[in-house]
């Protein structure tokens, strides 16, 4: 989808970011562009629509030219870090703050992930606003679907900013005036508008995912996904449970059991297949995802060298070590941003399962070897990981192979083309086995959970043995870096207990109130008519 050049049409701001659209943009909006000319016709509200696919995409983007930028290398690392996964490598200035625990309502990735959620629910809000007065369809089902994917991106949108603010301003129109009162909406409300926007999206968006006008657009079984969790976060495990039994039951999707794609005649399993370039899609035979965020190497609107690091943060800088080069199959250019703690990714924890194929050398590189033919003497060798390379020189370590993909005519390249799957079935059988074990079904919850071991090849988990940190212990071993892990362990009520057992970086540190961050600062000083509180601890 051509997404670079649209976003014009789509950036209605929010007085409450107290800043302009230009902001955000490299160009000025276009006469041309502006939503009156732009919102008249099917081809126009598929401008708009590519246009949030872009901004969503763009959510842990860098710098650039896309839709959306942080200004800062970590945007990603924020959601990741201070939890019980990993503790700061390269300590770049933007991650600081959150792995220290020292974020301030000052701090840049504070601020900017506020601005892209409500840049996504501007571009949202408009296109609901232009949708209604609309009458110049192509098929009778546009006004509907386009709609449905709004709501759906604002749904997506708030599910950030309750999970990261508590509660925030709930805005559904287009603010066509500056504002100065805005006031804090509470959680509970701001949810039960997220679960009608997903019951409309659910009800309206294409069902049969083979028949998507293209690739990457949003089904309905999305949106029933992202309702299961919303259903989580509001308590209601009953729903939670009927969605995402409706993805699983819905007949399109299947876990993977079988080698698929474009490496399936060459070493490895189907886990690592998943994550293969060129496999995300169903287009691969990949029956198993569910929404996939886009991705194109040198096309226009494709995506560019600082769209989504996530694959950079987690991967050592074996290269800066004598006797290695750099090499795509080593993982590229890595920056060590997220160095994983030995408690789960140590070779000898018994976190695995001894035949857990998640834990399989195409899934968890241990073992290096140097690669550098102008160090003879080295080519070849074995270099051992030790506390010291692991957790001092951040330098080596075993690391996570699905993010070992980058492009081998340029190894230096930083950016993230490979298309990113948002939901796969193994999460909504995570998700049912959450909801059923806040039911009190443990025997149920273990059903849900074994669904996805055994596909690895681990053993069974009995339902005397299942419990809350069973299940979150689980989604690392399937979902470790592919989940926002802060808005699991939020959800779950568990970020606390686990980063203080886990993180021995952030563990010391973390206090009751860094649950939630802080509102930004800029929000609280623009909204000078009313009082707009700040969270409790900052």
């Amino acid at each position: 989808m051509e997404k670079k050049n649209i976003i014009s049409a789509l950036f209605v701001s929010l007085s409450i970011m107290a800043t302009s659209c230009s902001d955000y943009l490299d160009e000025k909006l276009k006469s041309e562009l502006a939503p009156d000319n732009t919102y008249t016709s099917s081809y126009g509200f598929e401008t708009g629509s590519a246009g949030m696919y872009a901004i969503a995409r763009a959510e842990y983007n860098t710098w650039g030219s896309t839709a959306f930028m942080h200004s800062a290398a970590c945007p990603y690392e924020s959601q990741q870090i201070a939890t019980d996964l990993a503790v700061m490598g390269t300590k770049d200035g933007s991650i600081q703050p959150f792995g220290y625990c020292t974020l301030t309502s000052n701090t840049g990735i504070v601020t900017s992930t506020w601005k892209w959620a409500y840049s996504l629910i501007a571009a949202a809000n408009e296109i609901l606003a232009y949708a209604e007065k609309c009458t110049n369809w192509d098929k009778p089902t546009d006004q509907a679907n386009y709609m449905a994917e709004a709501r759906f991106f604002r749904a997506y949108a708030y599910r950030t900013l309750v999970y990261l603010y508590g509660d925030v301003p709930y805005v559904d129109k287009i603010q066509e005036k500056i504002h100065t009162d805005f006031t804090r909406t509470p959680k509970t409300e701001v949810i039960q508008h997220m679960i009608d926007d997903l019951k409309y999206a659910s009800e309206n968006l294409p069902i049969d995912p083979d028949n998507v006008s293209k690739v990457g657009k949003l089904t309905k079984w999305a949106a029933e996904h992202l309702l299961s969790e919303v259903y989580l976060m509001n308590g209601d495990n009953a729903n939670a449970e009927k969605s995402a039994l409706n993805v699983i039951n819905c007949g399109y999707f299947r876990l993977m059991s079988n080698r698929f794609g474009v490496e399936k005649n060459k070493p490895g399993d189907v886990f690592s297949d998943l994550f293969k370039e060129y496999n995300q899609n169903r287009t691969s035979g990949n029956m198993e995802s569910i929404w996939v965020m886009q991705f194109e190497y040198q096309t226009k609107g494709g995506g560019d060298a600082y769209d989504d690091w996530t694959r950079r943060a987690w991967e050592p800088k074996y290269f800066e070590i004598q006797g290695f080069t750099l090499a795509d199959t080593l993982g590229g250019r890595g920056l060590c941003q997220l160095v994983p703690l030995k408690w789960w990714i140590g070779d000898n924890t018994g976190f695995f399962d001894a035949n857990d194929i998640r834990n399989s050398e195409y899934n968890i590189k241990r073992n290096w070897y140097y690669n550098n033919p102008k160090t003879p003497n080295l080519l070849g060798k074995r270099c051992e990981i030790t506390d010291e390379t692991w957790f001092t020189t951040y330098r080596l370590y075993p690391a996570l192979v699905k993010f070992f993909y980058g492009k081998a005519d340029n190894l230096t390249y930083t950016g993230t083309n490979r298309d990113r799957m948002k939901f796969r079935l193994a999460e909504t059988y995570l998700l049912l086995a959450e909801a059923r074990l806040n039911k009190g079904d443990k025997t149920g919850a273990s059903e849900a959970l074994n669904v996805v071991r055994r596909r690895a090849h681990a053993s069974e988990i009995s339902s005397e043995q299942i419990t809350m940190d069973v299940i979150l212990d689980e989604r690392i071993r399937e979902l470790v870096g592919e989940e926002s892990r802060r808005f699991t362990l939020c959800r779950t009520g568990k970020l606390l207990e686990r980063c203080r057992k886990y993180n021995t970086e952030a563990g010391p540190l973390i206090q009751d109130y860094h649950v939630l961050w802080p509102i930004p600062q800029e929000v609280i000083d623009s909204n000078t008519s009313t009082e707009f509180p700040q969270n409790v601890g900052y």
